[in-house]
């Protein structure tokens, strides 16, 4: 399924669902971080997806981060909400959500990293590096406030 994100554009289509979602910042060792090429658009991106109603927002990254990249992970911090409205997803479906995002900061503690359906590639990525990658600018917006390592998370 194909997906489009639009920012604070008058054309993009009107939300039809609202998802609560949780993603990761996962740094290994060396400090590099976690990203993934999303097979629906194309894009980098941290690992996440949208919670389930038997799970909590720090089970839903942990469960997120399995599913698409093979790593355990522990929950270690909060990078902050994210939850503005002007940010719309269109699916090739016909869904159009907003989405009601937290973004987790995690250390490894298990697994095999292994691409899944929902990725291309995935790659540990040094700051320098991600820079040079494509990615929404609402992704690049959550991985700044987390190398800023800012004392009080985003709320926005």
């Amino acid at each position: 399924m194909a997906r489009t994100e639009f920012y604070d554009d008058p054309n993009a289509p009107k939300p039809n669902s609202l998802v609560v979602a949780a993603s990761a910042v996962v740094t290994d060792e060396a400090g590099r971080i976690l990203m993934q090429r999303r097979r629906d658009n194309g894009l980098w991106a941290l690992p996440g997806g949208g919670m389930d109603l038997t799970d909590s927002l720090p089970g839903t990254a942990v469960r997120e981060v399995r599913e698409e990249t093979g790593l355990n992970v522990e929950i270690t911090g909060l990078v902050g909400t994210y939850t503005d409205p002007k940010h719309v997803i269109a699916y090739s479906d016909g869904e159009v959500r907003r989405q009601f995002a937290v973004v987790f900061t995690a250390r490894i503690i298990g697994g095999e990293l292994g691409i899944s359906g929902e990725s291309t590639d995935l790659r540990f990525v040094t700051p320098d590096e991600l820079d040079a990658l494509p990615m929404h600018h609402t992704q690049r917006l959550r991985i700044d406030h987390f190398r800023a390592n800012r004392a009080t998370p985003h709320l926005g």
